[in-house]
């Protein structure tokens, strides 16, 4: 019998849900339904591909999320990740230096408005 069979939502608490909403969407083009989150279909945004979602805690002393607080952090697939960071620095928001490449594919950071480290991840080429 199957159990768990993948990641069906990342819920969690906002001090301004519509604000960090409207941030989520013009910045990062999360297209927000009016029930008031998101849904994504990895057939939509990758046809063919072989992709995945990982689940993964972390210890409690990890600086891996720093400099957010948050007992979280969400990763995003995205398709070019150096051109959405020059976008989202260019609209002012805190893009974080470091940027990573490995086998893995390419990983950035950015900070929502509420302070909370987001994850952009390019996979590599066929993924």
């Amino acid at each position: 019998m199957k159990r768990v069979t993948g990641i069906g939502g990342i819920f969690f608490k906002s001090k301004d849900p519509k604000a960090l909403n409207e941030w989520y969407q013009r910045h990062l083009g999360i297209n927000v339904s009016p029930w008031g989150g998101a849904k994504f279909q990895w057939a939509e945004d990758n046809p063919g591909g072989a992709g995945m979602t990982l689940w993964t805690p972390f210890k409690a002393d990890t600086d891996y999320f720093a400099p957010s607080t948050a007992p979280f952090m969400i990763n995003f697939r995205v398709a070019d990740l150096h051109a959405l960071l020059a976008a989202l620095r260019a609209e002012g928001c805190e893009v974080l230096e470091k940027v990573d490449e490995s086998e893995y594919g390419k990983f950035g950071w950015v900070m929502d408005p509420e302070g909370n480290k987001l994850e952009l991840w390019e996979p590599p080429a066929g993924r």
